[in-house]
């Protein structure tokens, strides 16, 4: 019986450097120890990328019927082709044709995830403006993964080296983001901080939570929020037994966890937890969904057009993601 979890790797935009970087993982053979790979996207992307990199790696092409006999050990690169694209798409450029593809990349892995035919979703990058061009209005990966699956309560946790930080707001303006912060919605995201922490390990995860003001207010001085929008959902989940603090000043907060005294930050929006994880190293962060029915991580980067087909972007990322995704995959 094969044991080695399919993590289903969507191309992204493949404009970008989505098929550059999954191949360059999938090079190494560490990949296929812990996993069968299958990527989800075009065939002649890939073969393009193997000229820009350089690969030799075997790629090919498979049919859905045959995503459950894959052979464990082959070091063969599989390919679900969807066919969606000219192989002379430009590189590096925004196009409505990339963006539609890949929706149907991400579409087609979320219906495979959700029938058991992969174990866990792993996204390359896509480019928002092309997704909307694309006819796809959604600001970016989390949103389709959470309106395909019916998902209300979910979240976005970037994962770095020594630091955890998940999202009470994400993909809004900053005046939106602090409209939409509120005690239910903290109380419920510190809750899917700690059933994530503990469903991987942690048995009594110590969670901290950002103020949304300089100094988390400081009792009023510098803003107003905390009292109405943050502290009844932290003593909520206090009540409940999590072991939460906070709100907590964000400038000495992060500092903090990454020293250790907290398992993971609760952020308030985009900005304030994005801007520490990628402090610590964009080829080491990994972004993951949680609240969502499948396992889902992602690189935490763009499609870096300005250097799509020179083959130099780094890989790290998207491996990290891969392990990620197979250390949160179902466990048959």
């Amino acid at each position: 019986m094969n044991s080695k979890p399919i993590i289903g790797i969507t191309m992204g935009d493949a404009a970008g450097v989505g098929p550059e970087i999954i191949l360059k993982s999938l090079q190494h053979s560490e990949m296929h120890d812990i996993c069968r790979p299958v990527i989800i996207g075009d065939m002649s992307m890939l073969e393009r990328a193997k000229t820009f990199v350089g690969s030799e790696v075997p790629v090919r092409a498979i049919t859905e019927d045959e995503l459950t006999d894959l052979a464990e050990d082959s070091g063969t690169v599989y390919c679900l082709d969807l066919d969606l694209l000219p192989a002379d798409l430009p590189v590096g450029k925004v196009s409505p044709e990339a963006g539609h593809a890949a929706f149907e990349y991400l579409a087609t892995a979320i219906r495979l995830a959700m029938d058991g035919k992969i174990s866990a979703i792993c996204t390359a990058p896509l480019n928002k403006e092309a997704l909307q061009k694309g006819g796809h209005l959604y600001p970016g990966h989390t949103e389709i993964l959470a309106d395909l699956t019916g998902t209300e309560e979910y979240s976005m946790m970037l994962s770095a080296p020594n630091l955890r930080v998940i999202h009470v707001t994400t993909h809004v303006g900053i005046v939106d983001a602090i409209k939409m912060i509120n005690p239910e919605r903290v109380y419920r995201v510190i809750q899917l901080a700690h059933e994530t922490l503990r469903r991987s390990g942690l048995e009594n995860p110590k969670i901290a939570v950002c103020g949304i003001n300089p100094h988390a207010g400081e009792n009023g001085l510098f803003g107003y929020g905390e009292e109405e929008k943050v502290i009844p959902g932290v003593e909520r989940a206090q009540e409940e037994g999590i072991d939460v603090v906070g709100p907590l000043p964000a400038d000495t907060l992060f500092f903090r966890a990454v020293r250790g005294d907290f398992d993971i930050v609760v952020a308030m929006y985009h900005d304030q937890g994005h801007g520490p994880v990628k402090v610590l190293g964009l080829d080491a962060g990994v972004n993951i969904t949680v609240g969502l029915p499948i396992v889902r991580t992602s690189v935490d980067h763009g499609t870096a057009f300005d250097i799509a087909g020179t083959g130099i972007a780094d890989e790290k990322s998207l491996m990290e993601a891969i392990r990620q995704a197979v250390d949160l995959a179902p466990k048959s």
